[in-house]
């Protein structure tokens, strides 16, 4: 058994040694021939022989040979399990955990008996937001925690602010966004709307709608209703 184990560790050894020098070759090369790559995060196999992962920016992903001859941009699709295990990688890579979400910073819209909770970063000038809101419309028993989010332009800060300055924010946001009707102007305190845009850009929320769910997963952008019916469903703490 001893002789064995010795065995078993002194493989392992090799093989980790061996994807050591695998990804030092990769870093290399690519550093060399890309001089204009950013750093690389990491290196890491994947389930395709000869195929390996480099994430840069934190969740930019793209894929290379062993030797990091080529590079590949695009989805990597298990087609025998009908899975895009890109998308599966970057919901792991951007998950945020629920708690960690500074709700102080949102309103929230209740429907139902709202026991299922979900977070938004709208800005108030995205098309695709209203579709969104619209679509929302159809989901009953939920919390949704609205972060205004202002990254379209100077009136969408404006309205942001009006909004959230309103004596009934839920009722602003939700007559601009599904009746066109402009926010009331209005004056308060509005760091917490600040505080959202700093926040997203450390979380590379880069467009809306964008939106998160009790088990840290996110969608990105106006997905259809029965996407989120099915994200509430499975999501859990």
């Amino acid at each position: 058994m001893k002789t064995l184990r010795s065995a078993l560790l002194i493989l392992l050894s090799a093989l980790s040694l061996g994807v050591f020098a695998q990804e030092a070759v990769i870093r290399k090369n690519l550093a060399e021939r890309l001089p204009n790559l950013p750093p690389i995060d990491e290196v890491s196999k994947t389930p395709v022989d000869g195929l390996f992962e480099v994430r840069v920016n934190q969740t930019d992903i793209f894929y290379t040979d062993a030797q990091g001859n080529y590079l590949i941009q695009g989805s990597l699709i298990d087609v025998r399990a009908r899975v895009d295990l890109t998308e599966q990688r970057l919901q792991k890579l951007t998950a945020v955990d629920f708690k960690d979400l500074p709700l102080k910073d949102a309103f929230t819209i209740v429907r139902g008996n709202g026991k299922r909770q979900m977070a938004l970063f709208s800005d108030p000038n995205c098309g695709f937001c209203k579709r969104f809101e619209r679509d929302l419309l159809k989901i009953n028993d939920v919390t949704v925690h609205v972060f205004l989010y202002p990254i379209l332009g100077p009136d969408s800060i404006t309205k942001s602010r009006h909004i959230w300055c309103a004596k009934d924010k839920e009722k602003a946001y939700l007559d601009w966004m599904l009746n066109n009707v402009t926010p009331t102007a209005a004056n308060c305190e509005t760091t917490a709307i600040d505080r959202n845009v700093a926040f997203g850009r450390q979380q590379r929320i880069n467009g809306t709608p964008a939106s998160f769910f009790v088990d840290g997963t996110r969608l990105a952008g106006a997905v259809g209703v029965e996407q989120i019916a099915r994200k509430l469903a499975e999501a859990k703490p």
